[in-house]
């Protein structure tokens, strides 16, 4: 009776020892390989217990026998650190790989970014081509109710709560700059300063130049002359698509509601959605005379208080402008034929801050500093320079 227990103990720790090697190889064993790929994307919901995660990690090919994941997550105690997420595992990953994976949470992340300066128009643009998220905007959100920035989003998340984050960023930001508005600013109200936050964004994408580009407008605005922004134009014409040519003569004289070389004042509302920089110099401009701005040829802008000034600005980058675009090539000409001087464009052309002519009353706005004078210079010929 002894050497039959001894010998059925002796049987028994051999399957013990048999099963533990078995089970030993399969947790460190390679897993089986993704059907697609180098990878294979598994969602796991928040809430999901071990059974829920183990089926569907089975389900989507990563593991070989559920029992075993949950075998498994249970001896190694991985069973109470298991996150929800979205994970990309490896191909032929391991059992050991695998819970790793899921207890380090190394969620895949994904991220969607609304560059400052654009339309609510193209910001719908950006989430409807973002695979990961689900559902339809109903319509485009109001223009300037976006705040600019990256977002972090989650495969699964709605369209529709990307758009009310955004929203709630855009209102709370707004908020903390509007209490640190300074007395210099012309603005007296927060949408007012969304709107002229949104032309100054439009006009440069220089940083260093929107205080000054600010200040501008906010001269202007204090003595009653029109802002004249080329951005205004085109978001009557686009409502905050890119207008992909030249701005044409005939444009500018067309009344749209936010043409502001026809309107007194502000447009009615902002013309994209601006950031943090433009909204802070609006709110805070710089001590300026400066009322016209104009392309230095560098990418950024050269400014002037007097017309006179920004006349001779306008004329330098009209030359280079000339130099760019440099003579038709000579071989273009049939033999013995004359250069032909071209006629002046009568299409697109890029408009630039005009004369002053009649200044529209001032506006009540307080505390500010003393309004600039206006240019006493008489006007330009009703086309612009």
């Amino acid at each position: 009776m002894v050497a039959a227990a001894l010998a059925a103990s002796a049987t028994v720790s051999l399957f013990l020892i048999a099963g533990l090697a078995w089970a030993w190889s399969v947790y460190y064993a390679p897993g089986p390989s993704a059907r697609a790929g180098d990878a294979t994307i598994v969602a796991l919901p928040s809430g999901s217990g071990v059974s829920a995660i183990a089926a569907r990690l089975k389900s989507a090919g990563v593991i070989r026998s559920a029992d075993m994941f949950k075998a498994a997550a249970t001896l190694t105690g991985a069973d109470r650190r298991l996150r929800a997420g979205e994970y990309e595992v490896p191909t032929r990953a391991s059992l050991k790989s695998v819970l790793a994976l899921l207890t380090d949470g190394r969620v895949v992340r994904h991220f969607v970014t609304i560059p400052e300066g654009w339309s609510s128009a193209q910001a719908v643009d950006i989430l409807n081509r973002e695979a990961v998220l689900t559902g339809t905007i109903a319509e485009v959100p109001e223009e300037g109710s976006l705040w600019p920035e990256t977002y972090e989003v989650a495969r699964g998340e709605t369209r529709a709560e990307v758009i009310a984050r955004m929203q709630r960023a855009a209102t709370e930001n707004l908020a903390e700059l509007w209490a640190q508005r300074g007395p210099n600013t012309v603005v007296r109200t927060p949408r007012e300063a969304l709107i002229l936050a949104s032309i100054v964004e439009k006009e440069t994408g220089i940083a260093r130049e929107r205080p000054q580009v600010a200040a501008v407008f906010s001269n202007r605005l204090r003595i009653g002359m029109r802002l004249e922004s080329d951005p205004t134009i085109i978001y009557g014409i686009t409502k905050g698509l890119p207008l992909g040519r030249g701005i044409r003569r005939s444009e500018l004289k067309r009344d749209t509601g936010y043409n502001t070389y026809l309107i007194d004042g502000l447009p009615p509302t902002p013309i994209a959605n601006p950031g943090r920089q433009s909204l802070a110099a609006v709110l805070n401009p710089p001590r300026s005379q400066d009322l016209f701005f104009v392309a230095d040829g560098t990418g950024g802008h050269v400014f002037a208080s007097t017309y006179e000034q920004h006349l001779a600005n306008v004329a330098r980058w009209r030359s280079i402008e000339a130099g760019r675009a440099g003579p038709p090539p000579a071989e273009a000409l049939p033999p013995g034929t004359a250069p032909v001087t071209p006629p002046p464009p009568t299409g697109d052309a890029v408009i630039t801050m005009q004369a002053p002519g009649a200044l529209t009353p001032s506006r009540a706005t307080a505390p500010l500093r003393p309004a600039v004078q206006a240019p006493t210079t008489p006007p330009a010929p009703a086309n612009g320079p």
